[in-house]
């Protein structure tokens, strides 16, 4: 189970300001959460905040703080014990963390209902047991994030002057941090900046990468804003089995298809971690200053790092973080460190930026706001993303017409009945068909795809039919996108991805 600390910034000069903070992070942490939200508690952390309740009695007895004060330590760690030992079913000892399949017993709901079929998200994997998915309302809960509703979708509308897009009317980004706080500065004159990344494991994207592309452009149209692209060519190669250079080769490869989205030039940065952070002494400061304030133990609980991962993916975080904050781009910002950044992304990412957010008022930064994104599910269903690992679960930004066609009739998982004549009378389930699914994100006319949920849902409309309407939507998309790509040279990648001043409304 994935992690997150919450709370007041740790002491920089004493081990009990850090015990300090520990007690009062964990007294409101919560299963996959920060501290903007509540929720229960996972196995994890309950051993963390155990680990940390056990050090800060230690800090109080050797301080000889008064003895109520250390009793109420004891008491609230004996406390613990007991919820540990209900939740998981084992007694507690300090230093043997629980296993990642523990199976829950006794009180789950001191978990969060949480069961060995939870939906499993991490920057690395999502999966679940449901055929439709993944229960993104519980997982609001967990994150502790709010609720993209009718209220915010109208008031993102009334800002910025534009129908809402079709990911927000359809709630494709359904879930956000500060977004109203966003908007309120927006209302007052105060602009905010867009960044968003891409891990290039691959030289070609899918279409579920476009997601968070084609809503980023959205936004900063409507808005008017500076957009910064960060290509974490240095995770892959830490994560994956890749040399350096087929890293950073696929880091300008996929820059390509993210200048054919038709980002505008004079307000886009792309940028490589592998040439910026050399060439960036303001970025890097930002680096270190996050690395300084997250521990070893923290970083293990968030992202379930052990002992044998290398060094570099223990660090990291902190590069994903940097971009957060205005002034790791002194070309575009100047000296500012005050411009908040909105982040659209899937929500699998959210673990770095709740690390982010816990640590960004301790070193004089705004917190980044957040627009989440759910899942682009794999053809085979929506039980799994969709993956560039997988050749038959993906449709590349690559394939042809015809590879379109024959991926979406041979892979794409039906919620249609067995024969003609059962569909007929009984109707296909559009909640677990993925051609309807991908239709809820590519296709523009709202009344046109509700008809098609109805006609499929009461018979009318067969299985192979609404897979020839998926076809017949993605083949021009991807095309299109394919021409735009066709035009995107050598020396245009160079321009967006050279670090310059950007128009920016100050």
């Amino acid at each position: 189970m994935l992690q997150v600390y919450s709370g007041e910034g740790f002491g920089e000069n004493t081990r009990a300001d850090a015990t300090d903070r520990c007690l009062s992070e964990h007294t409101r942490s919560v299963k996959m959460t920060d501290c903007d939200g509540e929720g229960a508690q996972s196995p994890l952390q309950l051993f963390e905040r155990l680990t940390a309740q056990g050090d800060q009695v230690r800090t109080l007895k050797t301080a000889k703080a008064d003895k109520g004060e250390v009793e109420a330590a004891v008491q609230i760690l004996l406390q613990l014990k007991v919820q540990y030992k209900q939740v998981t079913g084992q007694e507690y000892k300090a230093g043997c963390p629980p296993p990642e399949n523990l199976i829950l017993t006794g009180n789950s709901s001191a978990a969060g209902g949480a069961t060995e079929e939870d939906d499993d998200v991490n920057p690395w994997s999502v999966t679940t047991t449901n055929a439709k998915g993944v229960d993104y309302d519980k997982l609001i809960l967990r994150f502790g994030s709010s609720k993209v509703d009718q209220e915010l979708v109208d008031r993102i509308e009334k800002v910025s002057g534009q129908k809402p897009h079709r990911f927000l009317r359809r709630g494709i980004f359904f879930s956000h941090r500060d977004m109203h706080q966003v908007l309120d500065s927006y209302e007052k004159h105060k602009s905010f900046y867009l960044y968003t990344g891409r891990g290039p494991s691959s030289e070609a994207m899918h279409v579920g990468h476009l997601i968070p592309f084609i809503f980023t452009k959205w936004l900063q149209d409507v808005f008017d804003i500076p957009l910064v692209v960060q290509l974490t060519d240095d995770e892959k190669f830490l994560w994956k089995d890749l040399s350096l250079e087929q890293c950073h080769r696929f880091a300008v490869e996929n820059a390509k298809d993210i200048i054919a989205c038709g980002f505008d030039i004079n307000k886009t940065f792309i940028f490589s971690d592998l040439d910026y952070m050399g060439s960036s002494p303001q970025f890097y400061r930002n680096v270190v200053k996050v690395q300084k304030h997250v521990t070893f133990n923290q970083v293990k609980g968030i992202f379930g790092f052990t002992d044998s991962d290398c060094i570099g993916k223990i660090s990291f975080p902190a590069i994903q973080a940097a971009p957060s904050f205005s002034n790791s781009f002194p070309q575009i910002f100047g000296e500012r460190k005050d411009i908040q950044c909105l982040i659209p992304c899937a929500i699998d990412q959210d673990p770095y930026f709740r690390m982010t957010r816990d640590v960004a008022p301790r070193i004089g930064y705004p917190k980044p706001a957040l627009l989440h994104s759910t899942f682009f599910p794999a053809l085979q269903g929506a039980q799994t993303k969709m993956s560039a690992s997988d050749a038959n679960s993906s449709i590349f930004l690559t394939d042809s017409p015809k590879q379109i066609k024959n991926k979406v009739n041979k892979h794409a998982f039906s919620g249609g009945k067995d024969t003609v004549e059962e569909h007929r009378q009984f109707g296909g389930n559009a909640e677990v068909d993925v051609s309807f699914m991908y239709l809820t994100f590519f296709l523009e006319d709202d009344e046109q795809l509700e008809k098609i949920r109805q006609d499929y849902t009461s018979g009318a409309l067969l299985t192979g039919e609404l897979k020839k309407i998926l076809i017949e939507t993605l083949q021009p998309l991807i095309a299109t996108h394919q021409e735009r790509r066709k035009h995107v040279t050598d020396e245009l990648v160079q321009q967006f991805m050279t670090p310059r001043p950007l128009n920016f409304n100050k």
